[in-house]
């Protein structure tokens, strides 16, 4: 009797073990830190970092000692050995001042601020011309998130175009990224 009463134990145990590895498993939504492995493309990263591009500007550009200040490039960076998956965005203002801020994509909170020399960064643009564009970094970004329906910005940068800037913005989709031009005025070019 025992002896029965053990095998069936030892029966129900295996068949619940093989029905329990057999059932399908959901998920957890994945962080950035968690996709981070060194193969993981940036753009798939950036796509589930909790904080979006635009927040990780405002957090930049509300944290400087200088008013004014206006983001004029923003890179996502997968998490390395010393720094959590981020937002690096440079902020300029318009004494021409240049800081980059460490914005934990995660997060949203500020992690680090560096000093940089504008003059290194750009040669033929002004922090006047920044302050002049009609349309700021983070409207740029919107304007091609709505572009791309379904896109999320993870990098932005401003470049020259004739006397004005010209903003680059690359989005992430699911399987793919693509990148989206933004004139100071608002205009969205075609690619």
């Amino acid at each position: 009797m025992l002896t029965r009463f053990a095998t069936a134990a030892g029966l129900l145990a295996l068949s619940t073990g093989l029905a329990l590895a057999q059932a399908p498993t959901t998920p957890a939504t994945p962080t950035p830190t968690a996709v981070a492995d060194k193969d993981a493309k940036e753009f798939k990263v950036a796509l589930v970092a909790k904080t979006s591009l635009t927040q990780a500007i405002a957090t930049a550009e509300a944290k400087g000692e200088e008013k004014g200040g206006r983001a004029i490039d923003a890179d996502f960076e997968k998490a390395g050995s010393k720094n959590p998956a981020h937002y690096a965005i440079k902020v300029v203002y318009p004494s021409g001042k240049l800081i980059e801020y460490g914005i934990n994509a995660d997060t949203g909170e500020l992690y680090k601020t560096e000093n940089q020399p504008i003059e290194r960064y750009f040669t033929r643009l002004k922090p006047a011309d920044f302050q002049n564009a009609k349309v700021s970094l983070k409207d740029a970004i919107a304007l091609a998130e709505q572009k791309v329906p379904g896109s999320k910005a993870y990098e932005a940068e401003v470049e020259r175009e004739g006397k004005a800037v010209e903003y680059e913005i690359k989005v992430a989709l699911p399987d793919r990224e693509q990148e989206i031009k933004v004139h100071a005025d608002g205009t969205v070019k075609n690619d």
